[in-house]
């Protein structure tokens, strides 16, 4: 036992050399790594936790959510913009409007809570993963069809998408665009 706690001691006082590198890594904690050419992930430096209630909580389109004066931008996936059209059997739906009610209808006045990543978005709000009874919103938007995996930032959603592409769920049996495509040709 006194062994133990001597390595113990020991382990925690004495400095551990530790690599860094500059690089930027994705929702996953993953990146390039340049000077060798290999892609590798990290465990998240830290992440906190931030739980919800309906009064301080406002859903502002299908992936972006305010928990009192914190903005949080669901990472890993893409839902449409809120003015953002798509057709089913040639009538005209708001689609972004469509993922956003979707939202709100899953959320359902219940708790939220957010495991927040470690850099903010362009637009400085949080990314985070957020979940309802433990269930991953992200998740479950993608794969109903209602979101699409961000393949530009992460690989984490794409069998969810895969999912709803093949069971032709929510926006997939519509006539849609991409919303990062959507946001480029405006």
């Amino acid at each position: 036992m006194k062994k133990l706690f001597i390595i113990l001691v020991f382990g925690f006082i004495l400095p551990i050399e530790a690599k860094s590198h500059s690089g930027r890594t994705n929702s996953e904690g993953c990146h390039n790594q340049k000077s060798n050419n290999t892609y590798h992930c990290h465990k998240p430096k830290s992440y906190s936790k931030k739980t919800s209630t309906p009064e301080t909580l406002k859903v502002v389109d299908g992936d972006t959510i305010h928990i009192g004066s914190k903005k949080y931008r669901f990472s890993g996936i893409d839902t449409p913009e809120i003015k953002q059209t798509c057709k089913e059997n040639e009538k005209i739906i708001f689609c972004g409007v469509l993922a956003k009610e979707i939202l709100i209808k899953k959320i359902a006045n219940r708790k939220i809570e957010c495991i927040e990543e470690d850099v903010p978005d362009r637009y400085q709000r949080i990314l985070a993963e957020c979940f309802v009874n433990g269930e991953s919103l992200s998740s479950y938007l993608v794969r109903s069809g209602y979101a699409f995996a961000y393949r530009k930032y992460s690989t984490k959603f794409i069998k969810d998408e895969e999912f709803a592409k093949k069971n032709q769920l929510g926006l997939w049996k519509t006539t849609f665009e991409f919303p990062w495509d959507y946001r480029k040709n405006r």
